[in-house]
C-alpha cells in the first residue's frame, strides 16, 4: 500500500522546538513535490512548507518564515519539517502530501487557496498533533 507516515508531533511550551517526519511507504518520494500541510480547529487546511523534488523551489507560508526549515534526505525517503520558536498559534494537525514534480512545484503546491478550492495531492498523510501550550 502507497502511503504517507507523518511522525515527530507532540506538546511544547512556546519557544520549544519539534521535527516533524514524513516518510514514504511503498512510495518513493524521489519524483514528488512534498508539502507540509496544518489544520487548526475551525479552520481550512492550508499550506506551511512546501519543497520540490530537486530542492530548487522550496516556499514557505509567511507565518512560518524564519522559524520553520524544511529539507529531503532521500538516502531515509524522507522529508522533515523543522519547527522552532514555535507559538500557540501554530498547534495544528500537520499532515505531509505528496504530488508529482510534473504536475506541480512547491510554490503552486503551498499558494493560499480558496475554501470552495481545495488542494488535493495524489496522496495525505493521516496527520500528526501539534500541541503548543504552556
Amino acid at each position: 500500500q502507497l502511503q504517507l507516515v507523518e511522525s515527530g508531533g507532540g506538546s511544547v511550551q512556546p519557544g520549544g522546538s519539534l521535527r516533524l517526519s514524513c516518510t514514504g511507504s511503498g512510495l518513493i518520494l524521489d519524483h514528488y513535490v512534498i508539502g507540509w500541510f496544518r489544520e487548526a480547529p475551525g479552520k481550512e487546511r492550508g499550506g506551511v512548507s512546501c519543497i520540490s523534488s530537486s530542492w530548487n523551489n522550496i516556499a514557505y507560508a509567511n507565518s512560518v518564515k524564519g522559524r520553520f526549515t524544511i529539507s529531503r534526505d532521500k538516502a531515509q525517503n524522507t522529508v522533515y519539517l523543522q519547527m522552532d520558536n514555535l507559538k500557540p498559534e501554530d498547534t495544528a494537525v500537520y499532515y505531509c502530501a505528496a504530488e508529482r514534480d510534473v504536475i506541480t512545484t512547491a510554490t503552486t503546491m503551498c499558494q493560499v487557496r480558496s475554501p470552495t478550492d481545495p488542494y488535493e495531492p495524489d496522496y495525505w498523510g493521516r496527520g500528526t498533533q501539534v500541541t503548543v501550550a504552556s
